[in-house]
């Protein structure tokens, strides 16, 4: 098989490597998947670059424990280990194998059955790859709230595939959206939906004196305090990541803003999968759709490992590796 490999830390350009392996066989429990997409997400570049340094903690102190990054896939059953139960050969599948490792960004992966789910018919390969992780970082959050018809929600990341999902769930619930992102994406972002866009090199949407009852939080980078004013009374401010300091000074002062004004400050904690089959329903039925930035050549990956860190992408990056 071939996979994208790296040793150690750095610049994904120079780290990651294109190399080939022998293919993996499934223990009892796993299936061999050929993979036919995948996509880049924010653990990726973690993984690769070792940044932020906390992170670590999770992926090894001076080298990464896994080699092969990737946590998204589509692809197809090719091989099947003596206990698995609900798969078989030729079953299409998809998911988020976060809970369960890395390692998609390969023609092959072998994994436990319950990392994945069976793709819907009617769904393609290079779509099905582009939901598992952010439609349901977008769901879930929403999920800890209630929406309702002209409640005013602000997605600050809007531009991205976590808020792209974000903005077409609270449409569904008639609420007006106002999305924070780069100049260069704005007016993609109105044609997707967004009733208002601001671009945050120009405005702090904390400053605008306008309060939203909602607020989803794709790139955390503010105080619990310093959100606040922003919240109407009663509002919730939800994030779903961000710089790792932001994220821990949200998760102790949060709890004590939210004590003290009533505002609630909640941190997400995605729980992979879950959710997959009704994001899948809502875009069978055209009701949820994500903008692809690609799909891309496997061979491509360093690059757009490197891409996806500087905030450039328009939606979901996702590669497409049927021909690799």
């Amino acid at each position: 098989m071939k996979a994208i490999f790296q040793t150690s830390y750095g610049h994904p350009e120079e780290v990651l490597q294109l190399q080939e392996f022998p293919t993996p066989l499934p223990k009892e429990k796993e299936v061999q998947i050929s993979i036919k997409a995948t996509t880049v997400n924010d653990y990726d570049w973690a993984m690769v670059t070792g940044k932020p340094f906390l992170y670590r903690l999770m992926f090894g102190l001076f080298k990464p424990k896994k080699n092969i990054p990737g946590m998204e896939l589509a692809g197809i059953v090719t091989q099947v280990g003596s206990q698995v139960k609900d798969l078989k050969i030729g079953d299409k599948v998809f998911g988020d194998i976060s809970d369960h490792g890395f390692g998609t960004f390969a023609t092959h992966l072998c994994v436990n059955e319950k990392a994945v789910r069976k793709i819907p018919e009617g769904l393609d390969l290079i779509d099905a790859a582009a939901l598992p992780h952010a439609s349901l970082l977008a769901l879930q959050a929403w999920d800890k709230v209630v929406l309702q018809k002209g409640q005013k929600v602000l997605i600050n990341g809007g531009g991205g595939g976590v808020g792209s999902f974000a903005l077409q769930l609270a449409k569904l619930k008639d609420c007006e959206v106002t999305g924070v992102d780069s100049e260069r994406k704005l007016e993609q972002m109105l044609a997707l939906g967004f009733d208002h866009v601001i671009d945050y090199s120009k405005s702090d949407f904390t400053k605008n004196k306008i309060q939203y009852d909602h607020i989803l939080d794709c790139k955390s980078t503010r105080s619990a305090f310093t959100l606040v004013r922003s919240l109407a009374p009663k509002g919730n401010y939800i994030t779903v990541g961000g710089k790792v300091g932001s994220l821990l000074s949200l998760a102790i002062w949060g709890r004590l803003a939210s004590l003290i004004t009533g505002k609630r400050f909640q941190i997400l904690a995605l729980k992979p999968n879950l959710g997959l089959e009704k994001v899948s329903t809502l875009w069978l039925q055209g009701m949820l759709k994500c903008p692809i930035d690609g799909p891309h050549p496997f061979e491509e990956l360093p690059r757009l490992v490197q891409y996806f860190g500087t905030g450039k992408h328009h939606g979901k990056i996702v590669v497409n590796l049927d021909k690799t």
